[in-house]
């Protein structure tokens, strides 16, 4: 007898027609999908008591209201700094307390996720993870956002796939973040698909924030691709901002000091306000 063909069900991540856009709120003043962009700035990784709490201080300064750092940090190279780990989540929560910015981290491995979700505001899934099928049916489970990077070589399709997995296990709060894909261009680090923006604005309901830090690859360049994102339809972006990029542990040549981040702010509000939005 023929196995019975499993019947297909109506995918989560899918706009249905007339569905309205869906607002993930971190706290009563920080919604995703809102007309207000939501800015996320931070390092790339934390590094210190001291080098976590300034570059906090300097993104809110700068208009930033969520922080970003890794604690954990996945690498390409074994030989790479990779992370601080449990110090480095007791500093983001000590960061966070200093400033009252959410804190939005990496978690990389299904049996960390308790133990991140009890610091963090939000769970991120690196580009590396995104189709780590266990740590996204176990974030499924979780009662915090999730933040979901796109994978450098993942379709817009197994992008919104992955984020099925968080939706199918019962976590309804996901932000889709593009972050540039691989391409045969070696110009930048990435190629930052915009055109992806678009597209998902109208194929899902799901937020969508850009990370240009990580496409471009280099700090000169940040500003122009954020700036592209907001004109595209972006709910927001996540930017790497360092006090002192030289001596960024991760990522310093992408890493924008709080000047060239205020900058940034500046340059996306005003871009902001021609296509209706608030930064």
């Amino acid at each position: 007898m023929a196995a019975e063909q499993p019947q297909k069900k109506t995918l989560l991540a899918l706009r249905q027609p007339n569905q309205p856009d869906t607002l993930v709120s971190i706290n009563a003043d920080i919604c995703f999908g809102s007309e207000k962009l939501v800015l996320i700035g931070g390092p790339c990784a934390v590094e210190s008591l001291q080098q976590i709490t300034e570059s906090a201080m300097a993104a809110k300064e700068a208009g930033a209201v969520m922080l970003r750092g890794g604690a954990w940090k996945p690498r390409t190279s074994p030989y790479d700094f990779q992370g601080l780990k449990e110090e480095g989540l007791e500093l983001l929560a000590q960061a966070r307390e200093k400033t009252g910015l959410p804190v939005v981290t990496e978690v990389l491995d299904p049996r960390d996720v308790s133990k991140v979700a009890d610091v963090a505001d939000m769970l991120q899934i690196g580009s590396r993870s995104v189709q780590n099928f266990a740590l996204l049916r176990e974030v499924g489970k979780s009662d915090k956002p999730v933040l979901l990077k796109r994978g450098m070589m993942t379709t817009v399709d197994e992008w919104l796939s992955a984020a099925e997995y968080i939706l199918a296990g019962g976590n309804k709060n996901v932000v889709l973040c593009e972050r540039g894909i691989r391409t045969f261009d070696t110009t930048l680090r990435n190629t930052l698909d915009v055109g992806a923006v678009a597209v998902l604005k109208q194929k899902t309901h799901l937020p969508v924030i850009v990370d240009p830090s990580h496409a471009a690859g280099d700090f000169r360049y940040v500003a122009a691709l954020a700036r592209a994102a907001v004109a595209a339809g972006a709910d927001g972006l996540l930017v790497e901002t360092h006090c002192h990029p030289a001596d960024a542990l991760s990522d310093a040549g992408q890493s924008l000091t709080p000047e060239q981040f205020a900058e940034l702010t500046a340059g996306c509000r005003a871009v902001a306000s021609a296509v209706g939005r608030v930064l």
